[in-house]
């Protein structure tokens, strides 16, 4: 998978970091067939935002008036896997709550948006969400080990 990485935050981005982080998680991905070879040749782009402009976007999509840790968004385009615009000062917040490093969060929340570019939804019932999160979980343990 191809990564373009644009960031229009304050922050610097850990390439190195996001590149191999996002190298392992879809290996472990391929592994447990969730993520078929197609996927392989499509561009994934990530993008990182201040607060002000991932509010505006989680507002204008989803219609939450606040700033987000990650929005994924389906790609029209062939060769496209999709969008993942992802907010650090969110992410810097959430993994001190969550007693992990930005990293850590960042690698978290990268899963997690991938799991939604393949379909795996938690905010559409009970079981949906036990079954991404029990996925999202175990991958997560897995590329920490």
């Amino acid at each position: 998978m191809q990564l373009v990485i644009v960031n229009e935050s304050k922050h610097p981005v850990p390439r190195q970091f996001v590149q191999k982080w996002t190298a392992d998680l879809v290996k472990e991905l391929q592994k447990r067939k969730v993520l078929k070879a197609i996927h392989l040749k499509q561009e994934l782009t990530l993008v990182f935002l201040d607060k002000k402009p991932a509010q505006k976007l989680n507002k204008e999509f989803r219609g939450k008036d606040y700033a987000t840790d990650v929005l994924s968004f389906d790609s029209m385009e062939p060769g496209s896997f999709g969008e993942l615009i992802l907010c650090p000062d969110v992410l810097k917040r959430q993994a001190k709550e969550h007693s992990l490093t930005y990293r850590e969060e960042l690698g978290y929340m990268l899963l997690h948006g991938i799991l939604h570019l393949l379909g795996y939804d938690h905010e559409t019932g009970e079981k949906d969400a036990k079954k991404m999160f029990a996925l999202q979980d175990v991958v997560f343990e897995k590329l920490l080990s």
